[in-house]
């Protein structure tokens, strides 16, 4: 789990630099993406080198991972209809709102099968 934490953040990032650059470094809401990718990424890291808390620090991972979700899609969603129409008044903020509430759920389905595979590990000792 700690390398997929790693990995979402890393994407999470890099959506977040995108949309800044493409905004033309004018909007700071552009990363808010990469606020979450940090922390994702950085709880990742930390536990592969803290073993002892990997627990701990991948359960704030699942929780920030379910804030961008909530966050993400709560927010893009109702703009789908104006975005696929074409009247979305700001496309890409839409856009990345909605790509980051996908990649924060794929993110938590992972985590809750991730854990959900450790508790029956955990049993089966």
């Amino acid at each position: 789990m700690p390398t997929l934490a790693i990995v979402f953040g890393i994407i999470l990032n890099a959506m977040g630099f995108g949309a800044y650059v493409a905004t033309g470094a004018h909007s700071v809401t552009a990363l808010i993406p990469a606020f979450f990718g940090t922390i994702i990424f950085l709880c990742g890291l930390l536990s592969v080198f803290i073993p002892k808390i990997r627990m701990h620090l991948m359960h704030v991972a699942a929780l920030v991972g379910l804030l961008g979700t909530l966050g993400g899609l709560g927010m893009g969603l109702p703009k789908l209809g104006s975005l696929i129409a074409g009247t979305a008044e700001r496309p890409l903020a839409s856009g990345m709102q909605i790509a980051m509430g996908v990649v924060c759920l794929v993110f938590l389905v992972l985590c809750v099968k991730s854990f959900i595979d450790a508790r029956r590990a955990r049993k089966s000792e």
